[in-house]
């Protein structure tokens, strides 16, 4: 369980975005989380991507914010070609992703391929284990828990 004040993700169901994301509400989940690591497949080329981030407070009492620390992708291919700067390396394109403070990421899920799977300091899970898929689209930000443990 969360403690109250904790840093980490909230994950929540576009369909619901624009309610308050402080769980436990139906579609809104709370990953305990520093630094994690966002994964997926490419649905059509089957290659592994894979973007670092942590969670930091600019000053105490500030709202959390994501920031990008790095990105790889296990090769090229149509549509996912990597960036300008990337450079090969222990079998990955890597490079710094461009967009370093992104407010919130959306994900699109589908029950048609594997869902993306989150990585934490206690290993990697799929994001459904958090949060199941509306089928739509879910939104991943910083928060801090302010619910009661």
């Amino acid at each position: 369980m969360a403690v109250v004040g904790t840093l980490g993700v909230c994950l929540v169901w576009a369909a619901t975005a624009a309610a308050p994301a402080t769980p436990p509400q139906a579609g809104v989940a709370f990953v305990s989380a520093a630094t994690f690591t966002l994964a997926w497949n490419h649905s059509i080329e089957k290659v592994r991507w894979e973007e670092d981030y942590a969670v930091r407070v600019a000053a105490p009492g500030a709202v959390p914010q994501l920031l990008a620390l790095a990105a790889r992708v296990k090769g090229s291919a149509a549509g996912m070609e990597p960036p300008p700067g990337a450079v090969w390396r222990d079998g990955w394109y890597q490079y710094t992703p461009q967009d370093t403070a992104p407010t919130h990421i959306h994900l699109s899920r589908s029950e048609f391929v594997p869902d993306y799977e989150l990585c934490t300091p206690e290993g990697c899970r799929p994001l459904g284990h958090w949060l199941p898929s509306d089928g739509g689209v879910t939104r991943l930000s910083a928060c801090r828990y302010s619910g009661t443990p």
